[in-house]
């Protein structure tokens, strides 16, 4: 019997957050779903938020309830900032929508053999903290929460004596988590552009200010925020020359608010995502069926 090698492994998935920006990331999803298959899925910020739904089986899921509630007070509004500390509203958008208004599918969840990671930034040591969310249950909705929880506009997330928040503060693109864990082929999705560099600008000045006195570790990874995007994009686009990582990217700024609650601009984004990923779905399906690169 003649012998023939070992179909390439599945590729790990990769998803940047950004706020709203990752609304582009739910179309590019939403896109390859079906035609696309991952064994993990390493989501940081608005991109862990946004990705379970891909282990959920619910393509459309993170548009629909974006769109329908995005102008509610409940969902994102200065009166939620004022009263809780958390300008995204914690009951609602992590208790009410997924598990009465837009129910999100626990058992297929729990049952896909995909694994999930979220990433977080513990904020007393600015240490980022990736965790392994494996049944969608209100226990793993803390993690996505912390994941998202944006610095001065939300409370931090206190999980089993630590406090954690935005993950995109100390790891924004988790590929070498990746392959860390074993993936020696990763798909990488990005809400910038490929010419796009983190500078340190104005609102990161008074940012790092207000969170200086309170949490002064946080506040010095505020400070070197932009050099790790650039070093973690910088390597990103290594591994994709190498041929390790294919990487969809908007082709140029999505200009769209971080809390945007504009329904024509989310879509907009998605559509835009959308697009992208269909003229990229061929590349990406010979780039899949190829043996991975020799390490």
């Amino acid at each position: 019997m003649p012998s023939f090698p070992p179909p390439p492994p599945l590729p790990a998935l990769i998803l940047e957050g950004g706020a709203m920006r990752a609304i582009f990331t739910c179309g590019v999803l939403d896109t390859l779903w079906g035609h696309v298959q991952v064994s993990s899925i390493f989501g940081t910020s608005a991109g862990a938020l946004f990705g379970c739904n891909w282990k959920s089986g619910q393509p459309g899921r993170a548009l629909r309830y974006n769109k329908k509630y995005a102008r509610s007070w409940r969902f994102c509004s200065l009166l939620n900032l004022l009263f809780t500390g958390n300008l995204y509203g914690t009951r609602f958008c992590y208790h009410t929508i997924p598990f009465q208004l837009d129910p999100f599918d626990v058992e297929t969840y729990r049952a896909s053999p995909i694994r999930f990671y979220a990433t977080v930034t513990d904020i007393d040591t600015a240490t980022p903290v990736l965790h392994e969310c494996p049944n969608g249950d209100p226990a793993d909705l803390q993690w996505y929460r912390a994941s998202a929880s944006m610095p001065l506009v939300s409370r931090p997330v206190l999980i089993d004596g630590h406090r954690y928040l935005d993950g995109g503060i100390t790891n924004p693109i988790p590929l070498r988590d990746a392959e860390n864990l074993g993936h020696v082929r990763a798909i990488v999705i990005l809400t910038q552009p490929a010419s796009y560099r983190k500078t340190s600008g104005s609102e990161v000045t008074w940012t790092v200010r207000l969170l200086r006195r309170r949490h002064p570790a946080l506040a010095d990874a505020m400070e070197r925020r932009a050099d790790l995007y650039n070093a973690q994009t910088a390597y990103v686009a290594a591994r994709e020359r190498e041929g390790s990582v294919f990487v969809i990217r908007p082709p140029e700024p999505l200009r769209i608010s971080r809390t945007e609650s504009s329904p024509a601009e989310l879509q907009r984004v998605y559509d835009l995502g959308t697009s992208v990923a269909q003229q990229a779905l061929s590349p990406l399906l010979r780039w899949l069926a190829a043996p991975p690169p020799s390490p």
